[in-house]
């Protein structure tokens, strides 16, 4: 195949510019279609009589935004990828998802859903075959496989800027299991535990159950109130700083810093739960607070359930220093709890680099997820509703005006769209948490984010002319 773009030499815009926007348009427009093998770059720099780097340069911007893929041995060629819909203004067909049995859910926004379809599975069977591979059947190292510690320690110091040893880490069966040995390690029974509210039900369950008593922080807009926090009897706070659950807040550097001298005064200790910081779509990343931690305050949990695959029930948690020897005394008699199999196979996944290749091409996609959802509310929902917490993650919340979310949940269930009330996550449910609904998109497609906006959108009077 050969390209033949208008190249402009005596343009302000470099060569390589136009290369680049002359086929990112083609690919976007559905001239250029996935599958197509495009030329090499030799062939393409003595077809348009331009420099090697210039071809270099479209290309790798085009790889990196995933527009292309390099397939070794194999050449260049057009990506598989889901383009967000650009003309939502115009007038549409109608849809594809009418006559539909009753109650029928046609599109599902639960949160904690991942897209599956750019999962790299053989990728993954393979590392799973090399871990099995190693014939070593007995059972896992108490804190965890030592090569999966040492990549996520790694990980952490590129990603999230926290610095800390292998044996600082603790891999989990999942958060829940995490707050669960937190718990038992600061001997928190009968204890006053801070808690986000709203904050996770699911860690709220696990410190119930542990005999915590719990103290709810009412948020700010800028997230937990560390007044409170200040005049509490806390022993621990349980945090969410770089995208506050459920309500997406983030936050600020100055309240992160009030709230590390309150665990350096106190001597409590701060929980801090990363569980998507990979995922923000807007502004700088958000430093960890573990990143900011110089008196060892901090405990850090992070989950492979967003990044990677919820059923790998793979986490982990970093300790301060004075608590590894503690937890080593605490759970001598236990054993690792993850499958050492699992464990391996992830640590080489991480090792082959494909891990990191695989966060990349996620947060491109959730981005045009993300995109297209907030596009989609603007056009068919606009001032019927108010976005809570869209800058970053794989949730948000609509704040629903003239109507409750209850109502908007029941009339969805007619027309084939399911959202979430977030009123579990309420210890002390306000009145005003029912005026909220929760639509969780990782495991949509654009096009069906789109469809059930839109049918969300013919649920509440007053909504704006559906195309």
């Amino acid at each position: 195949m050969e390209l033949t773009p208008f190249l402009q030499k005596e343009l302000p815009e470099p060569l390589y510019s136009q290369l680049y926007h002359w086929i990112k348009k083609e690919i976007e427009e559905d001239r250029l279609l996935p599958g197509m093998r495009m030329p090499s770059i030799r062939q393409l720099m003595i077809h348009l009589k331009v420099s090697r780097n210039t071809v270099e340069a479209a290309y790798q911007q085009l790889q990196s935004e995933g527009y292309l893929e390099s397939v070794p041995k194999s050449g260049i060629w057009v990506a598989e990828m889901e383009m967000p819909s650009l003309h939502l203004n115009k007038v549409e067909q109608p849809p594809r998802l009418e006559n539909k049995p009753a109650n029928e859910v046609l599109v599902d926004f639960e949160y904690g859903n991942i897209d599956l379809e750019k999962f790299p599975l053989k990728q993954w069977k393979k590392c799973l075959s090399d871990a099995v591979d190693q014939e070593n059947f007995q059972y896992s190292e108490k804190q965890g496989e030592w090569a999966l510690r040492r990549e996520i320690s790694n990980y952490l110091l590129q990603s999230r800027g926290v610095r800390q040893a292998p044996e600082q880490i603790v891999i989990t069966a999942g958060t829940q299991a995490s707050i669960a040995l937190i718990c038992r390690l600061l001997e928190l029974r009968e204890k006053t535990v801070a808690l986000e509210e709203p904050g996770y039900s699911g860690v709220r369950a696990v410190l119930e159950d542990e005999g915590c008593q719990i103290d709810p922080v009412p948020l700010e807009k800028d997230g937990l109130s560390v007044d409170h926090i200040q005049t509490s009897r806390a022993k621990a706070v349980y945090v969410t700083p770089s995208h506050q659950f459920p309500m997406g807040m983030v936050l600020p550097i100055s309240k992160r810093m009030r709230l590390l001298k309150w665990a350096n005064q106190t001597g409590g200790y701060i929980i801090e739960d990363d569980y998507d910081g990979e995922f923000r779509y807007r502004g700088q990343p958000i430093p960890s607070m573990k990143s900011l931690d110089e008196e060892e305050r901090v405990i850090y949990l992070g989950t492979f359930s967003k990044s990677f695959l919820p059923s790998v029930r793979l986490s982990y948690l970093v300790l301060p220093p004075s608590l590894v020897d503690q937890y080593a005394r605490k759970f001598a008699a236990y054993n690792q709890s993850v499958s050492p199999i699992i464990q391996r196979a992830m640590a080489l996944f991480m090792q082959s680099r494909e891990f990191e290749r695989h966060i990349r091409r996620m947060r491109k996609m959730y981005q045009r997820k993300h995109q297209a959802l907030l596009r989609s509310i603007e056009h068919y929902l606009g001032t019927q509703v108010q976005m809570v917490g869209e800058k970053s993650g794989l949730h948000i919340l609509l704040k629903i005006k003239g109507e409750t979310a209850s109502e908007l949940i029941e009339s969805g269930l007619q027309k084939g769209v399911k959202v979430y009330s977030p009123l579990v996550f309420w210890m002390h449910p306000i009145s005003e948490a029912n005026s909220y609904i929760m639509l969780g998109f990782g495991g949509l497609s654009i096009e069906e984010i789109e469809e059930g906006v839109r049918l969300l959108a013919s649920c509440l009077s007053g909504a704006g002319e559906i195309g």
